[in-house]
């Protein structure tokens, strides 16, 4: 059955950030327990470049991430609204692959397997210890059946 909940979408707009400050702030966040954490590419006033970051929140995590922001980004403020989604039953399995155990992340709607996806950390490590291609080691991950 698909789920709803509601979240907080927190945004803040920046014109004088460096891209290693943005993706350091990104990965705290997501450490912290954003949901997704993303970046738009905007114009400011006096048509400046700039950049949106947008960080999709559970809503009890609203006041910790807005704090991240506070103190990781150049930002003067952070915008919060309230939005509602929808989203699909996940389950996530293992399968042993000849190069070693994989994590499958399924996507299940009204109890049927809709879509299957291999943890990128999973595959990024196996191939890294065995110099595999990425690629391969996806690959021969979706072809093995979970239980």
């Amino acid at each position: 059955m698909n789920q709803h909940e509601a979240i907080s979408i927190l945004e803040c707009q920046m014109d004088d950030m460096t891209g290693e400050a943005l993706g350091f702030t990104m990965e705290r966040l997501l450490n912290a327990g954003a949901l997704d954490v993303y970046h738009t590419p905007i114009y400011m006033k006096k048509s400046r470049p700039g950049v949106l970051l947008t960080t999709l929140a559970p809503q009890a995590l609203e006041s910790a991430l807005t704090n991240i922001l506070l103190e990781e980004t150049t930002t003067l403020g952070v915008r919060s609204s309230s939005s509602a989604r929808t989203i699909l039953e996940r389950k996530l399995v293992t399968v042993d692959t000849p190069y070693g155990p994989i994590r499958i992340k399924q996507a299940i709607k009204d109890g049927n397997i809709i879509r299957a996806l291999p943890e990128y950390e999973d595959v990024k490590r196996v191939a890294l210890e065995h110099k595999l291609p990425f690629q391969k080691v996806y690959k021969e991950a979706l072809t093995i059946k979970s239980d």
